[in-house]
This record gives C-alpha cells, sequence and structure tokens, in this order.
C-alpha cells in the first residue's frame, strides 16, 4: 500500500476524531461527557503531532493536557456534583451565536485568503492551497524545545516560573485567611433542642 496514501487516512482520521471531540465538548449538556470529548480531541492532537514528527510535543499533550488537566477538569466536577451543570440560560444565546459566527467567518476568510490563483482565472486558472514551507526535522524533538526554552527564552521561562510561584502563594494566603480563627480553638457547637421538650422543661 502506497505510503503517502496511509499518511493521508493517517491525518484525516485523526483531524475527524479531533472536530468530532471538539464539538462534543462544547456541546454536551453534561460535564463529564464535556471532559470526555476534550480527551478525544487532545488525544488526537497528540496523534497530528506525531505525524509532524513531534514527539515531545505529543508526549507533552498526553501527559500534561490528557493526564493532568482532563483529571482535574474531572475532579472538580466529582467534587461540585450536580452543582457543576448549570442552568438553563436563554438571554445569552443570541451574544453565543453571534460570537461563534464571528469565529467560523474569520476561520474560513483565513483559509480563503491562504490560497493562490494559479493560471489564467478566467479559463485555466485554479484555486489551490498556498504551499506551506517544509519543517526542519528536528522541529519538536526533545533538543530542539530545550533549546529554545533554556537557550533563546530563558529569561521568560524564569519570570513565569516566578509569576506561578507568587500566585500559588497568594492562593493559600487567600485560602488560610478565610478560614478565621484555627480549628482547634472553636468552641463546639451546642445543639438546639426542638420546641416541644423546650416547652416541656419549661411546665416541669
Amino acid at each position: 500500500m502506497n505510503v503517502e496514501l496511509l499518511k493521508t487516512i493517517y491525518f484525516y482520521l485523526f483531524a475527524a476524531c479531533a472536530l468530532a471531540g471538539a464539538v462534543s465538548t462544547i456541546a454536551a449538556r453534561n460535564p463529564i461527557r464535556g471532559a470526555m470529548g476534550l480527551l478525544l480531541t487532545i488525544g488526537s492532537m497528540a496523534g497530528l503531532f506525531l505525524s509532524l514528527h513531534a514527539e515531545f510535543l505529543a508526549a507533552v499533550q498526553l501527559i500534561v493536557y490528557a493526564g493532568a488537566v482532563v483529571v482535574l477538569f474531572l475532579f472538580a466536577i466529582m467534587v461540585l456534583g450536580p452543582e457543576a451543570v448549570p442552568s438553563a440560560d436563554n438571554e445569552t444565546v443570541g451574544p453565543r451565536v453571534f460570537a461563534g459566527a464571528c469565529v467560523a467567518l474569520a476561520s474560513i476568510s483565513a483559509v480563503w485568503m491562504s490560497w493562490e490563483w494559479t493560471g489564467d482565472r478566467t479559463r485555466e486558472g485554479a484555486r489551490v492551497f498556498t504551499a506551506l514551507p517544509t519543517a526542519d526535522p528536528a522541529t519538536g524533538t526533545v533538543e530542539s524545545v530545550a533549546r529554545e526554552v533554556f537557550g533563546v527564552g530563558i529569561v521568560p521561562f524564569e519570570i513565569a516560573s516566578a509569576l506561578l510561584i507568587v500566585s500559588i502563594v497568594g492562593a493559600v494566603a487567600v485560602a488560610r485567611g478565610k478560614q478565621g480563627e484555627p480549628a482547634h480553638r472553636r468552641l463546639p457547637a451546642v445543639p438546639s433542642l426542638p420546641d416541644g421538650l423546650v416547652k416541656k422543661g419549661a411546665a416541669e
């Protein structure tokens, strides 16, 4: 079987799965099903990264997003329970539909502008996609990513790390401040008696 045909089938298969997962994520009423759709999208994106020979990005996609982010979403959904399902909001349907239509129009316009005419437009001209430049075979590997992160972008990387540490410390400080008095200093709450027992005791 032709190798190019196999590559084409591989690409369209994972692209279709990614689109199906994305649609399921935004269309599912059940948040758990939406998380499963997001998991399908992330796995399909990892497959597309593999087709580009970006093994490191595919591994990060699976380990960080599928193995950590989606699990965190599911944990939050399980903790919240029925409160995780939003109530029906018909007032914002119009703005959401308008925003979606604008994004779809912008995407279609970007794809259309990436085409170019070849030959005579009136006779034998055809609209074809603009050929993208061939990527470096080392793009997406561990060495190339490490070279960019710890070489060219070392200063922004360290600044982002400092910001994350500050945000974690701030979140811990805010959470401790909302607790108020420590738990070991709080007096146990006295249970209130029913009205019938109170009246009976007063009559005696």
